[in-house]
């Protein structure tokens, strides 16, 4: 294959994660479900917890689910594409990367004026098509800490600062990878660790006043 077509192909799919991940799953749903904006409802934010709070299972669970498809899906249609195309580098980093892309689109949709989620539930769909084993971890983690805390802030925070740590002892100290290659992927994650905890600022400040909201197990 001409290189050019080569290089030409990868900038194509990593402008594709772009564009998908400014496909708002809590937008869109509310909107066809409801005819409303989620981002005029409760704390404002387009994603699934606001979702839950304002309106219900269903609507929640749908989000999750056009979530779950947006970010595994792509990071799927990525590496097949990528694999036709002859790539022999790492696709596992050009994942992370492309997975990274997949957040900005989901935080700053370029069809919703960049005003979108927080990248919590695409980072975690993400995950779970590059690195099943860490999220088998990493998700655990975050509901072990929502059960404790009752806050999905906190345990979305946690979870995030988790996320690289596990990936470098995973990747390194189980399954061998060189330590050049582990870094170049912890460091993809920690670009993810750093948005998430960005995009939690009025939480934290919320936090820091004890008026964050607390998530409720029950039925109201």
């Amino acid at each position: 294959m001409n290189s050019v077509l080569y290089y030409v192909i990868i900038a194509v799919c990593f402008v594709g994660a772009y564009l998908i991940g400014s496909c708002n799953s809590a937008i869109i749903v509310v909107r066809l479900l409801k005819h409303e904006d989620i981002r005029n409802f409760g704390s404002k934010n387009a994603g699934l917890t606001n979702v839950l709070r304002c309106f219900g299972k269903g609507p929640a669970l749908a989000t999750l689910l056009a979530d779950l498809l947006k970010g595994s899906l792509t990071i799927v249609l990525i590496r097949a594409v990528l694999k036709a195309a002859g790539f022999t580098g790492d696709m596992m980093a050009v994942s992370y990367l492309s997975g990274l892309l997949v957040m900005l689109g989901h935080v700053f949709p370029v069809y919703y004026g960049f005003k979108g989620g927080k990248g919590v539930l695409v980072t975690a769909t993400v995950l779970l098509a590059i690195d099943p084993v860490t999220f088998s971890i990493v998700i655990p983690f975050f509901a072990l800490i929502l059960f404790i805390t009752r806050y999905v802030s906190v345990s979305s925070m946690t979870a995030a600062v988790a996320y690289p740590i596990v990936t470098f002892i995973i990747q390194y100290c189980v399954k061998h990878m060189e330590l050049s290659t582990v870094l170049i992927h912890t460091g993809l994650v920690c670009m993810s660790t750093v948005l998430i905890i960005y995009m939690h600022r009025t939480n934290i400040q919320r936090l820091r006043e004890g008026t964050e909201n607390k998530f409720s197990f029950s039925k109201k």
